[in-house]
């Protein structure tokens, strides 16, 4: 027969006898950080983690940062587009305003018309102005929900402490 020794078995017949010998109990290990059955042992995969870990940790750092890279450079073409697009739009706004001002020139005076036409829009713009201010302010900057969730939180403390 010409068959191949098995690498887990011990090749000494005397040896398995001298594993069992003084407890009972066969060893587990062979001395090399590996078990009897080739699975590598507990000290052994505690230390790959514990290289492994920090590599993992920092590929993930490196793959966000070449992700908010590529969410910025996308950012900043849609904020390009948006603010072409805003220059178009208003280019078209203002040839309507025009036209509203050629339009009521048939019936009044092209000067009242132009005025008309600017006050009605002066008006609306700082109607939208004053809502978007409103915006901006401290108060509605404020992270109310948070806020409250934090005295809430300070108040549950001081109640157990005392």
């Amino acid at each position: 027969m010409n068959a191949q020794p098995d690498m887990n078995r011990p090749q000494d017949p005397q040896a398995g006898a001298r594993a069992q010998a003084g407890n009972g109990h066969a060893q587990t290990g062979n001395g090399h950080g590996q078990t009897s059955a080739g699975d590598p042992s507990f000290g052994v995969l505690l230390r790959e983690l514990a290289h492994e870990v920090p590599a993992l940790l920092t590929k993930e750092a490196a793959l966000a940062k070449s992700e908010m890279r590529e969410n910025l450079r996308a950012t900043k073409e849609g904020v390009a587009a948006v603010s072409t697009g805003g220059a178009v739009v208003l280019g078209g706004f203002i040839v309507l305003l025009m036209a509203a001002v050629y339009a009521l020139s048939n019936v009044m005076a092209p000067w009242l018309a132009a005025l008309l036409v600017g006050a009605a829009v002066t008006v609306v713009g700082m109607i939208m102005v004053s809502a978007g201010r409103k915006k901006f302010q401290a108060e509605s900057l404020r992270p109310d929900h948070t806020m409250s969730s934090l005295h809430k939180d300070r108040d549950a403390v001081r109640g157990r402490t005392q």
